[in-house]
C-alpha cells in the first residue's frame, strides 16, 4: 500500500499556480510496484473508484469508440497505394504480424524507440504517420486528431498488461542522447512559476493539494482519456497543459523537446504495465 501523504500551505502546483491552503485527509493507493531504484506507481492508483471502474471496463471506457472506428480505418486501403494497415500487419492482434511480421502486441510497451531515419526517438503516433507517409503514400493523420488518436489507442492497447521496457539510459542505446535530454527538461526549471516536472511529480508525488491528488506523472496509460477534456489525449498534449499551467510556453506536438522527454518519462516508468488506452480525471 502507498500512503498518501498531506501537505500544509505549500505555494506551488497546480492549474494557475494559485497559493494552496492546508489538507488534512489522508488515504491510500494501491497498485504499487517496487522499482529496480525507487518504487513507482501508475496513475491508476490515485484515480478514483470510479474512474477506475471506467478504465476496467471496454463497455464503459469512453476512449473506446475511437478506438472502434480506428479498427474500421484499419481495413480500410488508403492513399495512392491503396494498402491498408491490415495488408502489412493483419489483425492488429496478430501475433505474426501479418506480411511483414511486425505484431503490434508489445509496440505500446518498447515506444518510444530509435528510429534511424530521424536519428532519435520515434513514438507510436510518429510511427502510424510514417506508414501512411511511406506505406500507403496518403496524408498522415493530424496529430492529436481523433483519427490519430483511435489508431494509437488500437495499437498501444495490444500491449496491455506487458511491463515497459527501455534501455535508453544507457550509454551504447542509442536513445541514450535523447534520454539525457529529457531528464534535463525533466529537473529544469521554466515558466513564471519556476518549476519543474521534477517538483509536481516526484518531490510531492502522493501528496493531497486541496482536492488534487498528485501522480508520479507515469507514462504508463497514455493515450487517455481524460475527463476534465471529455475527449482522448495524447501524452504530448499532457506535456503542452503541464507548460501551461506554470505559465511557459508550450512545445510542437511530435518536437524534438517533447519526443525526449517521452523516451525519458518511459524509462523512469520501466516496469509499470501498459494501460492504455486508459481513463485519467
Amino acid at each position: 500500500m502507498h500512503k498518501v501523504k498531506s501537505v500544509t500551505a505549500m505555494a506551488v502546483l497546480l492549474g494557475a499556480g494559485l497559493a494552496l491552503g492546508a489538507c488534512t485527509t489522508e488515504s491510500t493507493t494501491k497498485d504499487v510496484m517496487k522499482h529496480p531504484y525507487k518504487e513507482v506507481w501508475s496513475g491508476y492508483s490515485t484515480a478514483t473508484p470510479e474512474t477506475r471502474a471506467m478504465q476496467d471496463d471496454d463497455f464503459a471506457n469512453p476512449y473506446m469508440p475511437y478506438v472502434d472506428a480506428a479498427a474500421e480505418l484499419w481495413d480500410t486501403p488508403a492513399g495512392e497505394a491503396k494498402k491498408s494497415c491490415a495488408d502489412c500487419h493483419g489483425a492488429p492482434d496478430d501475433a505474426k504480424g501479418g506480411s511483414m511480421g511486425i505484431p503490434m502486441k508489445g509496440v505500446g510497451a518498447k515506444y518510444p524507440a530509435y528510429d534511424p531515419e530521424s536519428h532519435g526517438p520515434i513514438n507510436v503516433e510518429l510511427r502510424i504517420q510514417k506508414c501512411q507517409t511511406d506505406h500507403q503514400k496518403a496524408k498522415p493523420f493530424k496529430y492529436e486528431s481523433d483519427e490519430l488518436l483511435g489508431m494509437t489507442g488500437l495499437v498501444v492497447m495490444q500491449s496491455r498488461g506487458m511491463k515497459r521496457e527501455t534501455k535508453a539510459a544507457e550509454q551504447s542505446d542509442p536513445l541514450y542522447p535523447a534520454w539525457l535530454q529529457g531528464k534535463a527538461f525533466y529537473y529544469q526549471r521554466r515558466g513564471q512559476l519556476d518549476l519543474a516536472c521534477k517538483h509536481c511529480h516526484e518531490d510531492n508525488a502522493a501528496i493531497l493539494v486541496r482536492a488534487e491528488l498528485l501522480s508520479q506523472g507515469q507514462s504508463n496509460g497514455f493515450p487517455t482519456y481524460r475527463l476534465k477534456w471529455q475527449k482522448p489525449g495524447s501524452l504530448h498534449r499532457r506535456f503542452r497543459g503541464c507548460n501551461n499551467n506554470i505559465r511557459s510556453e508550450p512545445y510542437a506536438y511530435g518536437s524534438d523537446e517533447y519526443l525526449a522527454l517521452e523516451t525519458y518519462l518511459a524509462w523512469r516508468g520501466r516496469g509499470l504495465p501498459i494501460e492504455g488506452p486508459s481513463v485519467r480525471k
